[in-house]
């Protein structure tokens, strides 16, 4: 035995290692959405050429996404699943220009193309999970128009149903349905895209995490998950062209609304 050493001092038990819910989620203001749409659009106007890639990546899906429901509805849905997987790619390019700027380093186009590279094992089952939820909210709305109505409309007769007042019960189950599962999605992902690409995390971390969030902040995520929509809606009613810079704001945006939401790993326990 060493000298000095008392025998009867209790071994030191090491701590666990951290978990999920270890990570700290911070205080939000009502007023830090706004500050995120802010310091999205300074990112954006920083690497302008890099942010109208990605906005014209976005415009181009959501002109596919109107051909396709002009031609067959049926198909939409199905289709928006499959963006649901490339979406998610393209942000990351956002997040990795947000996350340069942020250290004071230079952008790099290249670079934001590969930047899911060391993550894309992650990534993908993630987006596997956003893919699942997806193909269920697709089976929910075909069941409700199968229940309203004989056979699936054509365009004009689909967007005719949608807003004629005598359709008001199939009106109600439908954007019933549509914001349920919306708001899942959104709880899920608002912050985990951002968080596995800037930790080494998983994610079912990542998603427990984005969800924590939601539980703990609702008002302040519910008026940013407002904010999207009303941008992105606004956005897409000139032939989609706003999503040229609404894209990439949003997309930078949410890298700030990560960073200011989930506290750093240093600070988590």
């Amino acid at each position: 035995m060493t000298e000095g050493t008392d025998p009867e001092a209790p071994a030191s038990i090491p701590s666990p290692p951290p978990t999920v819910f270890d990570i700290r989620i911070n205080d939000l203001a009502w007023s830090d959405p706004f500050r995120w749409l802010a310091s999205g659009w300074r990112d954006f106007r920083r690497a302008p050429g890099i942010g109208l890639f990605y906005g014209g990546c976005f415009a181009v899906m959501g002109w596919l996404l109107l051909k396709v429901f002009e031609y067959s509805p049926a198909w939409t849905l199905a289709l928006s699943a499959g963006f649901l997987l490339v979406g998610p790619f393209l942000c990351v390019g956002l997040y990795d220009v947000s996350r340069r700027l942020e250290r004071g380093e230079k952008p790099d186009f290249g670079e934001s193309l590969t930047a899911w590279d060391t993550r894309v094992g992650t990534m993908a089952i993630f987006g596997t999970v956003l893919l699942v939820l997806e193909m269920v909210w697709a089976r929910a709305s075909l069941v409700v128009f199968a229940l309203s109505f004989e056979g699936m409309p054509d365009f004009q007769g689909s967007l005719l149903k949608l807003v004629d007042p005598e359709n008001v019960e199939f009106i109600i189950a439908y954007t019933g349905v549509g914001s349920i599962f919306a708001g899942m999605i959104y709880a899920v992902s608002v912050v985990s895209i951002p968080m596995i690409l800037d930790r080494q995390t998983d994610a079912i971390s990542s998603g427990l995490t984005s969800i924590r969030l939601c539980l703990a902040q609702p008002g302040v995520m519910l008026l940013w998950g407002v904010l999207i929509t009303l941008l992105v809606v606004v956005a897409m009613l000139p032939g989609f062209l706003g999503l040229l810079v609404a894209g990439p704001v949003l997309g930078h945006a949410t890298w700030h609304a990560y960073r200011a939401a989930v506290a750093p790993p240093a600070l988590s326990r």
